[in-house]
């Protein structure tokens, strides 16, 4: 007896029918689910993704022109090549003419295609008329990432409010992912410490695995830099709590690496600050704690009362554990700790400054300046900022040299 689902006049389907071939709309949401792995740390999506990019580029350009008829099948478009698709696909929907591309969409695909060929001014005009509200929660995610971009450098608070909006559309997402890593930055740079703060804890804590958590964290050293401990030491435990989302070993390496960067900025406070809690993860390891005895040490050569013991330590530390670049620092360092200990005592300094401010009051000495005085008072201005050029030094001393 024949059953009714075995009747294909009763709408049963042939058991040689051909498999239906997804449409745009499902092969985004494919690629965006790989999309999602690598932002938690999947090096098999990260290698993979290329591979499904190029099947999807082939597939996109095999749909007939009927396809983009639909508008969202337009939008999916939109998405995959806002996601490292092949550009053609968005240049060929232009061509197919206003049939295809509504008036509605056509600034999103137009301000895309412009977007990722690195034509900006046009990016920003087109895509400006355009609400990410309107779109579905993943483009309008990815669209709020691309102004934000767009706008960073003109209005830092929009493009952080633009930031703040993809991380509401898309938790768990490679757009949040990557919507963290440009706020942060965009934080440090508008000074807003707190925020700063909580958004690293929150990528530190959730993404620290994420295939681009390596350039992040060498971001991140850059941007702790632009924080003077010295002059906002309220706000060191914070950055510490936030540190202590790392393991020991990733956190200890961040340590001596923003150390190292504060120490060329100039910043001695800061640079000694992340030396001690660097020195603190470093016992275990004889190369890293030589490399925090330097900076701190280092760090100290400008404070007429530690520069004595700065010496010592700069003179105790094993030079066999040290990196080229580190043993060009500590070489320069003692040559620096040996031009400050030739300066005035400060009392010599008092009487030869009092003739250099009647200079820049008045705009001539009360009485002349010895040339030697006066190249004493630059040398002494220009000590506690000369740790920061100590790179150039390097690279003039080398340049001599050939």
């Amino acid at each position: 007896m024949q059953t009714p689902s075995a009747n294909p006049e009763q709408g049963a389907e042939p058991k040689d029918a051909p498999a239906a071939v997804p449409g745009p709309v499902q092969m985004v949401r494919t690629l965006h689910l790989m999309q999602d792995q690598i932002a938690i740390g999947s090096t098999e999506a990260h290698l993979g993704q290329r591979g499904l990019l190029g099947i999807l580029d082939d597939r996109f350009k095999d749909f007939p022109p009927e396809t983009w008829q639909n508008s969202k099948n337009v939008r999916a478009a939109v998405s995959f090549v806002l996601s490292g698709g092949n550009p053609g696909t968005l240049r060929k929907l232009l061509e197919l003419g206003s049939g295809v591309v509504t008036e509605t969409d056509r600034p999103l695909v137009e301000g895309a295609l412009a977007y990722v060929e690195g034509r900006e001014e046009a990016a920003q005009s087109a895509l400006a008329s355009v609400d990410p509200r309107s779109l579905p929660p993943a483009l309008g995610a990815q669209l709020a990432l691309v102004q934000s971009a767009l706008i960073v450098r003109k209005d830092a608070a929009k493009s952080d409010e633009l930031l703040d909006f993809v991380r509401l559309q898309a938790p768990g997402t490679l757009l949040e992912e990557a919507a963290l890593r440009r706020q942060v930055f965009v934080a440090s740079q508008t000074n807003r410490i707190e925020k700063f703060r909580f958004l690293a804890t929150e990528y530190l804590r959730r993404y620290r695995h994420s295939i681009y958590a390596g350039n992040f964290r060498q971001r991140l050293a850059s941007a702790l830099t632009r924080i003077d401990f010295g002059k906002e030491s309220s706000h060191f435990d914070g950055i510490v709590a936030m540190m202590n989302e790392l393991e020991p070993e990733a956190r200890r390496d961040l340590y001596l690496l923003v150390a190292r960067s504060s120490l060329e900025q100039g910043l001695t406070t800061s640079a000694r600050m992340m030396a001690d809690k660097a020195q603190e993860l470093s016992s275990a390891d004889q190369a890293s704690a030589a490399r925090a005895r330097l900076y701190r040490a280092a760090s100290m050569i400008t404070s007429p009362q530690a520069i004595a013991s700065a010496v010592d330590d700069l003179r105790s530390i094993d030079r066999n554990l040290l990196a080229g670049s580190d043993l060009s620092l500590l070489a320069h360092a003692l040559i620096m700790a040996e031009q400050i200990r030739k300066l005035p005592e400060p009392a010599d300094r008092m009487a030869a400054a009092e003739p250099a401010k009647t200079l820049v009051a008045t705009g001539a000495p009360a009485e002349p300046v010895p040339a030697q005085g006066l190249d004493q008072l630059q040398a002494l201005s220009k000590a506690r900022d000369a740790l920061s050029r100590i790179d150039k030094m390097i690279k003039n001393q080398a340049s001599s040299k050939e």
